[in-house]
């Protein structure tokens, strides 16, 4: 795989031959790391139904959040490397397990593995819908790249400011590179879709999680998607924030939201003028909904 040998698939752009066993910043190499594969019931509504999502937890990552609640696979190394051709066995397992869908979770710096794997897996009968469910630190070509193989866009965007950006996730110039990739996004599947049973088939979701003390920058997270996409996206405000791993060395977001400020940034965004979004309802501030990463059905 030619892009590999230089590799610039994300904004870190490292160049590093990931063939030749070369590491840059995310850790990925040319094979595939996977930590579980299961039936995730703690999507959006669309996404998991009741039969739940096809979640695939891909290894490493190329942010460095502080308070990860995935970091034992994101920055711990946790996973199993596996083949591309098992990568597509996996996806039809999914199908064959009832998934309304295949959720490619933190797939960025494996995005061409996976294009290979998703050509495989439509030739054996794949034909639910694939989420790419993504933090947003996008390079865009990769996504233009993605087009015809992604479904449903399942971004975050998680800082406006560069200074929280560098300060929380070590990612410079995130909101420049995550917006441009947004705007990709949506120029590829438009406004969402649904079956008759709600669930999404096509479009994409915005997810923010509103963090202790940034609610200013939250605000601006919302002002440039209104403007931006006019209520033409789905928006999921994301209350859910839980102090984990290397947030206790920063006392500023070492501790949950207030309920009444992220009811304050859900009374914002309706006031632009949002219509199309999730909320969350309280008690979901807890590592109860962190996943057993177990190589479970890898």
């Amino acid at each position: 795989m030619k892009i590999l040998e230089n590799c610039t698939i994300c904004p870190r752009a490292c160049a590093v031959n990931r063939i030749n066993g070369e590491k840059g910043f995310c850790l990925g190499k040319d094979t595939v790391k996977v930590a579980r594969v299961s039936l995730h019931h703690w999507e959006e509504p669309c996404i998991s139904g009741d039969k739940g999502s096809g979640t695939v937890f891909f290894s490493n990552c190329n942010l460095r959040c502080i308070f990860c609640q995935n970091h034992q696979i994101s920055q711990d190394n946790v996973g199993k490397e596996i083949t591309i051709s098992r990568l597509s066995d996996i996806f039809i397992e999914q199908q064959e397990r009832g998934a309304h869908n295949i959720n490619l979770v933190t797939p960025t710096h494996y995005a061409f593995q996976i294009i290979e794997a998703l050509a495989l897996a439509k030739d054996k009968g794949l034909n639910i819908p694939i989420i790419y469910n993504s933090n947003g630190y996008e390079e865009t070509d990769t996504i233009k790249a993605l087009n015809g193989y992604i479904d449903v866009y399942l971004p975050d965007l998680k800082y406006y400011d560069d200074k929280y950006a560098l300060k929380y996730s070590k990612a410079p110039n995130y909101f420049e590179k995550a917006s441009k990739a947004i705007e990709e996004m949506f120029n590829q599947v438009g406004e969402a879709q649904f079956d008759e049973n709600g669930l999404i088939k096509k479009g994409i979701i915005i997810r923010h999680m509103l963090l202790p003390t940034l609610i200013f920058d939250s605000k601006k997270i919302i002002d440039y998607i209104i403007d931006t996409f006019d209520d033409k996206v789905y928006v999921s405000l994301m209350n859910q924030y839980t102090p984990m791993y290397n947030a206790k060395d920063y006392p500023e977001i070492n501790k949950s939201v207030k309920s009444k400020v992220y009811d304050a940034l859900i009374d914002y965004a309706i006031d632009k003028g949002l219509t199309k979004g999730f909320i969350q309802e309280s008690g979901t501030s807890t590592s109860d909904f962190t996943p057993d990463f177990d190589l479970r059905n890898v």
